[in-house]
């Protein structure tokens, strides 16, 4: 049963994610969602109170990433050059597979949301991926120690906002890889381990 279960969600979220991308967030509807996925609307709301709620699943979809990209890592890279990594991945697959407008709706929902906030949901894989990196870079010297693990990565976090904020009111009118790249280390270069000459 619970199988059952899991995959009409799936079926639901997937359509939803390609009618978001084809049509946009605002044109597309509960019933184009519900006809796509072949389901039902007592299906649909069992799942989720309406098409807001879905938005809080592309946390999940780029956790999903994330642990993709724990994999492709270099266990012997510099902790600092990992959360570069993470961060570029991340922005560049962003940049590629999510319409800014929707990237815009997902983080307008989450500001004026009322209950969970899944950007901000520390148990994501996300937080946890980051959190073991900084402590790994902590524990080497990459990444220095004034701040507490839980600081850092609020920071992080913040700056990943922040790129991905300017990005969406500039209205993807430059690559936010590349600009992530060129900007993040800079944003996050207080952080830095004492580097060996």
């Amino acid at each position: 049963m619970e199988k059952k279960k899991k995959s009409v969600k799936d079926r639901i979220v997937s359509a939803a994610w390609e009618l978001f991308y084809e049509k946009g967030y605002d044109s597309t509807t509960v019933d184009d969602i519900i006809r796509l996925s072949d389901t039902s609307k007592g299906s649909f709301y069992y799942y989720f109170d309406g098409k807001d709620a879905l938005l809080n699943t592309l946390s999940s979809v780029l956790d999903d990433l994330y642990l993709t990209l724990k994999e492709e890592m270099d266990p012997y890279m510099d902790s600092f050059e990992k959360l570069m990594f993470l961060n570029y991945r991340s922005h560049t697959f962003m940049e590629k597979t999510i319409k800014v407008d929707l990237l815009a709706s997902l983080y307008s929902t989450q500001l004026i949301s009322k209950g969970e906030r899944s950007l901000l949901d520390q148990n994501r894989e996300y937080y946890k991926l980051i959190a073991s990196v900084i402590e790994e870079g902590q524990k080497r010297g990459e990444i220095n120690r004034r701040k507490s693990i839980a600081e850092v990565v609020k920071y992080y976090s913040l700056c990943e906002r922040a790129l991905v904020t300017d990005w969406c009111l500039n209205k993807g009118s430059y690559s936010l890889g590349e600009y992530s790249k060129e900007y993040m280390p800079i944003m996050m270069e207080s952080f830095r381990g004492k580097q060996l000459s």
